[in-house]
């Protein structure tokens, strides 16, 4: 007897979960990478993967360059629908990748690109944290106010992170307390700025001191939009439009009905939300 109910396809499941790219090699340290930003899965579903993310979408080194080949970016949609339609499976795949012998005392980052895109996300990566004590898991994030509601409470005691700006999410980061990571032109700026570089090694990121400075990616249409600015500053200006663009759209008139008011007067330097990211 025919049917017209018919079961979806089963995606083709990545073989190695974790990689290598050239920069990492050098320093020891294995990769676990989303797609950056966004993406459409194969059957038309679109997720978004790095939902705090603001300023840094203009200059993201994970939309650039390599990262656009068709394999890279089939292997990267691979894992996110993996973890979206299997996120159990997805775990225990993981920790059993992790329990080989190669992986003891060394460095995971997760996500060379993406975010904490979901609580559950962010939950199945602790547990899978918690299950291999043997590794080091590390990571950036945009993802503040998940980091400080999910993880801070109870972080796995292998895991280190850094709050990273140029998200949406910035005024929630505490730079007096947190670890935290801003992006600059230049290595001359971030030595003026007195913050500790990263250039030598990531995991600085988070070994080293608690400012950490991050060279822009020298890619010219990049460093043109940046400017002079830190992705810290960049990200400043692209809040303070906002914020007179939402006082500016509507006003309260007598009676109590909205009503569109004229566009707030432009003063000399206040749109300068066009350029850096990071």
């Amino acid at each position: 007897m025919s049917s017209s109910t018919t079961t979806p396809e089963v995606s083709v499941r990545p073989a190695r979960l974790l990689t290598q790219n050239r920069e990492m090699r050098a320093i020891g340290v294995w990769n676990w990478t989303l797609p950056a930003l966004a993406a459409r899965l194969p059957d038309g579903r679109t997720q978004v993967t790095c939902p705090a993310a603001s300023a840094c979408t203009r200059i993201c080194y994970a939309r650039n360059g390599t990262y656009l080949f068709p394999a890279v970016k089939a292997k990267h949609i691979a894992n996110l629908a993996y973890v979206l339609d299997d996120l159990t499976g997805w775990e225990a795949a993981m920790i059993r990748e992790l329990s080989a012998t190669r992986f003891a005392g060394k460095f995971i980052r997760v996500h060379d690109a993406g975010d904490f895109f979901s609580d559950s996300y962010t939950l199945a990566w602790c547990r899978v944290m918690r299950a291999c004590p043997q590794v080091t898991f590390y990571a950036y994030t945009k993802e503040v106010r998940r980091f400080k509601r999910l993880i801070e409470p109870d972080p796995p005691g292998n895991f280190l992170w850094v709050y990273s700006y140029g998200g949406r999410e910035d005024l929630f980061i505490d730079p007096d307390r947190d670890r935290v990571a801003d992006v600059f032109p230049d290595g001359d700026a971030i030595a003026a700025a007195g913050w500790s570089s990263q250039e030598a090694s990531d995991l600085l990121a988070v070994l080293g001191p608690r400012l950490v400075g991050v060279p822009a990616n020298r890619i010219p249409q990049f460093l043109k939009r940046m400017g002079t600015r830190r992705l810290s500053e960049w990200q400043a200006e692209i809040d303070a439009e906002r914020a007179r663009t939402r006082r500016g759209h509507l006003r309260l008139v007598p009676g109590g009905r909205a009503a569109s008011a004229p566009a707030p007067e432009r003063r000399p330097g206040a749109d300068g939300a066009e350029r850096r990211a990071a």
